[in-house]
Parts: C-alpha cells; sequence; structure tokens
C-alpha cells in the first residue's frame, strides 16, 4: 500500500500579508527614527558643547559655546532630513530613491559635523577674542559637554531612517492615487447627455459642450 505525501500549498494570502505587515513596520519604523532624530539633532544643536575662560582686566570670564556657535551644519541638515522623510511619500520609483538617499546623507552628514564639532575650540577663541579685544586671545580651561556626541545619535536616527527608506521604501503607500505614474490627473468622464432629457441639454450647454455630439 502507497503512502501519498502531503505537498504543502503556497499560500498566496498568507504570503501578501506579511509583506504588507513588514511594509508598515518599516514605514513606521523609518518615520519614528526619522522624526526622532531630527528633533534630537535640533534640540542637542542648541545646548552648550564647550565652555572656557577668557582673560580680561586680571580676571577671567565664563564663556561658552552653543552647538550652533561651533557649526550650524547639523541643524540645517536635520531640517533637510525632514523635509526629505515628507518628501519621500509624495513621489514614486526613481524620485523615492533619490529623496530616500537625501534622508540617508542628511543624518550621515549631521552625524559627522557634530563629532567634528565635539572636540573645536574655534568658536570660543572667537569669542574670547572678541571680548578681550585681543585678536591673538585664546580660550582657558577649555571642556567640552556630551551634547555633540547626543546630535552625533540623532544623526544617526536619520540616517537609519533612510536606509530603512532606501530598502523598503518602494513597498509604501504615496500620498494620494489621484494621479498617474507620470503625475498628471487621471482624466474624468464626461457626463452621459440623455437627448430626450431637456434638463441634460441645458447642462451640457452650461459646461460648454455640444449635447449634439456624438460620443
Amino acid at each position: 500500500m502507497g503512502y501519498v505525501s502531503a505537498v504543502p500549498v503556497p499560500q498566496p494570502r498568507a504570503e501578501a500579508a506579511t509583506a504588507a505587515t513588514s511594509s508598515r513596520r518599516s514605514l513606521a519604523a523609518a518615520l519614528f527614527l526619522g522624526a526622532v532624530g531630527a528633533v534630537v539633532v535640533l534640540l542637542a544643536s542648541g545646548r552648550t558643547w564647550a565652555e572656557g575662560t577668557a582673560a580680561v582686566g586680571g580676571g577671567s570670564l565664563p564663556l561658552g559655546a552653543d552647538g550652533g556657535d561651533v557649526t550650524g551644519v547639523p541643524t540645517a541638515l536635520a531640517i533637510v532630513g525632514l523635509a526629505a522623510l515628507v518628501a519621500v511619500f509624495a513621489v514614486r520609483r526613481a524620485g523615492r530613491l533619490l529623496v530616500s538617499a537625501l534622508l540617508a546623507l542628511s543624518g550621515a552628514g549631521a552625524a559627522l559635523a557634530a563629532f567634528l564639532g565635539a572636540s573645536d575650540s574655534a568658536a570660543l577663541d572667537e569669542k574670547a577674542a572678541q571680548t578681550t579685544g585681543d585678536a591673538a586671545a585664546t580660550v582657558d580651561a577649555l571642556t567640552h559637554s556630551a551634547w555633540p556626541y547626543v546630535t552625533v545619535a540623532g544623526g544617526l536616527l536619520i540616517l537609519l531612517a533612510g536606509l530603512l527608506a532606501l530598502r523598503y521604501g518602494k513597498q509604501w503607500p504615496a500620498m494620494s492615487g489621484r494621479y498617474e505614474r507620470d503625475g498628471t490627473p487621471r482624466p474624468r468622464k464626461a457626463p452621459v447627455v440623455d437627448p430626450d432629457r431637456p434638463e441634460d441639454l441645458w447642462k451640457a450647454l452650461d459646461r460648454g459642450e455640444d449635447p449634439t455630439r456624438e460620443a
């Protein structure tokens, strides 16, 4: 007596449901990471990154430099990243790929700029020169805070959002389906005019149509 082995039958619905779940998760993760990363960069860039003292009149004057004094690149790129995060859903195909790459590059650039500025002393030296009136003056007792590295972390979150968009963005929905792939609105069908109904004829004339023209 022979035995018939059961061959598993593919389940298209189950596979489609799994793909949809993966798409939703990647979309939610990208939105969360991108938004949080941009907020972290914007907030951390406004904090004090470096502190020191400048010699003035036989004494010392405390000075501080926030992220904007050191470098404005992370803030600018965080704003670009937010714009790219929104634009990802407004474009499709090649456009979405380019915007996703811009999102990733914005995060990488913000993180790199913040990392390079973590040990910077030029901003405080400039403040020391302005305070003392001596162009050669430099800051003393220089210390750095952890805020530049918090900014780096925010930039890396934006970078991760961009990488998710590059990997899964083609599966995400667009903002509106009213437009065709080439960006032009879909043509609307003209209302059917019944020649036996006078009201239809008058409405067609009001629209500038010729009701006697055959469709």
